[in-house]
């Protein structure tokens, strides 16, 4: 329930109001002076506030009503204010309402239309604080990333935040590194962050796509082979390693290497030491791993599928990419990426939010250049998008308990819509998941 405050000296107009109020599904907070009302604002997470021009016996001025008018303003800017009295002048209503007053009401008031003017109100509240929350992570996010090079990466969300936060921190260091995430999810991206901002960024960045390797050819492609070490091998040929010595191996889709390409990797991982493919010649590589997998390698090493002293070789820090949708803040950002100064819908971005995205960010990408050759220009609408999902609403969850809420209020600082789109639910089902276990909002 949405607090709503109302300030008033007489008690009479406290009571209708806050009847008024809570049979329509408000929490109704009275006071009847201006400090009181800025001390609850202060405190307390409200809506909206329903003030009175006159606090004082004989007094028609609003001179009371204009200070808390502005006070409430320092306080909070983007607080919707209503103001309502009965002897107030017209030139000072018209003052505030310039100053950013939400709206002006007469007594004795229109219960419709208070009810209408409040709806309208807390609905464009939450909006304008929403954005100022968005506004002050984007600042924050810039801060936090001057000077630092993230590849082009596009992102919003909390979650890729922390993880391109902690890929910097990583970036410091020569330690294994293993990103993890469903296919299409970024981890090619985060890999070239970590290179970019490592004192390697002047060295050789070397990508191979591990599984793809024939087997009969792993050797020759990790380590390189000398001219006749084999059928087809004309001429001596470096291996991944010796072309990324001094810089930075990605290897990706780790987890699909087979058990025999796992123990040759091992060594040269243990030892820096290699021969290459018709060699007897012992070479030495200094060369950072980052590996990355959409697989669980935890799982495949308890079928017999991955070596765990590998795993661990790897794997001295993990980075784990969420699936896109679990970061759906991040889906308007990409769009204006792909597609920019393309228009989105608010229908679309529900809808778009709401979509599972098994292909992450690449069937988001596939989506905005399908659009930008069958529909070039115009407002971009779900039906443009054609999801294969037709029945993709809004996934089913488990119910959130106490301490899954509280996390995600502190991770989406407060924001009421953002953690009830992370549960999937209403935002009135959200606060009264709240009430019940006596969350403070």
């Amino acid at each position: 329930m949405k607090k709503i405050l109302i300030v008033d000296d007489n008690p009479a107009v406290l009571d209708a109001l806050a009847l008024l109020l809570e049979l329509h599904d408000y929490h109704a907070i009275t006071c009847e002076t201006p400090a009181q009302a800025l001390h609850i604002v202060r405190y307390q997470r409200i809506a909206l506030v329903l003030q009175d021009m006159n606090f004082s016996a004989d007094t028609t001025s609003g001179e009371e009503g204009k200070k808390l008018f502005y006070d409430l303003r320092e306080i909070n800017p983007h607080l919707p204010i209503v103001l309502i009295t009965a002897w107030t002048e017209l030139s000072t209503a018209v003052e505030l309402v310039k100053a950013g007053a939400a709206d002006y009401l007469s007594k004795p008031w229109d219960d419709q239309k208070l009810l209408t003017t409040i709806e309208n109100l807390v609905a464009l509240g939450e909006a304008a604080s929403e954005n100022a929350v968005f506004k002050r992570q984007a600042q924050e996010r810039d801060q936090a990333h001057q000077g630092a090079d993230l590849a082009g990466l596009v992102f919003a969300s909390p979650a890729m935040q922390r993880v391109v936060d902690m890929a910097l921190q990583v970036a410091k260091s020569d330690v294994p590194t293993l990103i993890t995430g469903a296919n299409g999810s970024g981890k090619e991206g985060i890999a070239e962050i970590v290179h970019r901002n490592s004192h390697l960024r002047d060295k050789p960045f070397i990508k191979v796509n591990a599984g793809a390797l024939p087997a009969d050819l792993i050797e020759a492609e990790l380590f390189g082979a000398e001219a006749g070490a084999y059928t087809g091998a004309k001429q001596t040929r470096i291996g991944r390693f010796e072309a990324a010595d001094g810089g930075t191996l990605f290897l990706d889709e780790i987890g699909n290497l087979p058990l025999e390409g796992q123990v040759k990797l091992l060594r040269v991982l243990q030892t820096g030491e290699f021969e290459r493919v018709g060699s007897t010649q012992t070479r030495k590589v200094n060369v950072r791993v980052i590996s990355a997998t959409n697989a669980d390698l935890l799982a495949d090493i308890k079928q017999g599928r991955f070596r765990e002293d590998l795993y661990y070789r790897l794997n001295v820090i993990e980075l784990s990419i969420p699936p896109l949708a679990q970061r759906k803040d991040d889906i308007p950002a990409l769009i204006g990426h792909f597609l920019p100064e393309r228009e989105l819908s608010p229908h679309a971005e529900t809808l778009l939010r709401q979509h599972s995205w098994p292909g992450n960010v690449r069937e988001l990408e596939n989506a905005c250049k399908r659009i930008a050759v069958l529909k070039p220009d115009g407002v971009l609408e779900a039906e443009d998008f054609a999801l294969q999902q037709a029945e993709s609403g809004v996934q089913n969850k488990a119910e959130p308990n106490k301490q899954e809420i509280e996390d995600a209020m502190r991770a989406h600082q407060g924001v009421i819509a953002k953690v009830a789109r992370e549960f999937g639910l209403s935002r009135q089902a959200l606060y009264r998941r709240m009430q019940k276990f006596g969350i403070d909002y």
